[in-house]
């Protein structure tokens, strides 16, 4: 199995799906700045290939560096910015909000937040606070965070939520609505089968991924069928900037990024934590070369065994990295 087409097809089983998914590949243009760009589902916006994440800059204890990590990052090329309304208790908007308000920085990056609340008065509190925290007037792309219990789909839409991302788009407020979940493939299913158009979806993407309650290979194409713009996370599986993969088996930070970036995502959201992961980030991502169909055949066989019973994406199979507001949102203990 030599090209990404034949790959495709085999992990995707359509044929539709694989012509689908050269497509988005075959969208990845450079900048200005040298870092790759892709386009992004539906919403015709091209944005850098990996994505500033908000919950680890957010972790940054100086803020001032945190600061300077984001300004480097913008000016090195990463137009595209990640971050939730719960990150911190909200301190990951209000580092980024002071970031982005210094010269005329907000107008070079989309902006990501995500909604907690599944309820109209609920998500309207957490709009106007991620907007005064984020120092701007509209978000580019507001998601709905965290669909990771069953019930969540249809709380979104019963509730009101999806009620209030409309209004909020209809005010000028938001430009785009989608959503985030990193715990079963089903659910991501479930809120794509609903009646709106989404124009993007978040997900777990990696290389243990392919082999246990897989996202790339039940989620990816239903969102390229409908045009949705799939933006990764977890490459690394979680954990520090390191991550859980390359720390605890044979495979590197750059293979996991570079196997994440060949399969059909627009952008990849990564943990940036100084200005050493920057530079790391942004070295792979310039280089970047997409893995041949045969290269990620052998990393896939390669992780196989210890992927299966998903020992590296617990987050899957655990509510031990569902977020505290959202186990509290279902009554659990904290």
């Amino acid at each position: 199995m030599n090209s990404r087409r034949e790959f495709f097809q085999s992990i995707f089983g359509s044929a539709l799906a694989a012509s689908l998914a050269e497509r988005v590949m075959a969208q990845t243009q450079p900048s200005s700045s040298g870092l790759p760009t892709r386009l992004l589902g539906r919403t015709n916006e091209r944005v850098s290939i990996i994505c500033l994440g908000g919950w680890h800059i957010g972790a940054v204890k100086d803020n001032k560096e945190a600061i300077r990590i984001m300004h480097a990052a913008i000016d090195q090329g990463i137009n595209f910015f990640d971050n939730a309304w719960d990150y911190h208790d909200g301190h990951s908007e209000e580092v980024m909000g002071e970031a982005l308000a210094s010269s005329g920085r907000r107008n070079k990056v989309f902006l990501m937040t995500k909604n907690c609340e599944r309820d109209y008065a609920g998500s309207m509190k957490d709009l106007e606070q991620s907007l005064r925290r984020l120092r701007t007037d509209h978000l580019d792309l507001w998601q709905f965070h965290e669909m990771v219990y069953d019930s969540d789909p249809d709380w979104v839409f019963e509730k009101g939520g999806m009620k209030a991302a409309l209004a909020a788009r209809q005010a000028g407020k938001v430009r785009y609505i989608g959503f985030t979940g990193h715990k079963h493939p089903l659910i991501h299913l479930k809120m794509l089968g609903k009646d709106h158009p989404w124009d993007t979806a978040q997900m777990p993407i990696n290389v243990m991924d392919a082999h246990y309650r897989s996202f790339q290979k039940d989620v990816v194409p239903v969102c390229l069928e409908k045009n949705v713009g799939v933006i990764g996370m977890k490459s690394l599986a979680g954990g520090s900037p390191r991550g859980r993969i390359p720390t605890t088996t044979g495979v590197t930070a750059q293979e996991c990024i570079r196997y994440a970036l060949s399969l059909p995502i627009t952008s990849l959201v990564v943990g940036i934590e100084s200005m050493e992961d920057l530079k790391q980030d942004l070295a792979i991502a310039r280089d970047f070369k997409p893995m041949s169909g045969a290269e990620k055949t052998k990393l896939l066989a390669r992780v196989r065994d210890e992927a299966t019973d998903g020992r590296h994406e617990l987050f899957k199979s655990t509510q031990q990295f569902d977020g505290v507001h959202h186990r509290k949102q279902h009554g659990f203990a904290v």
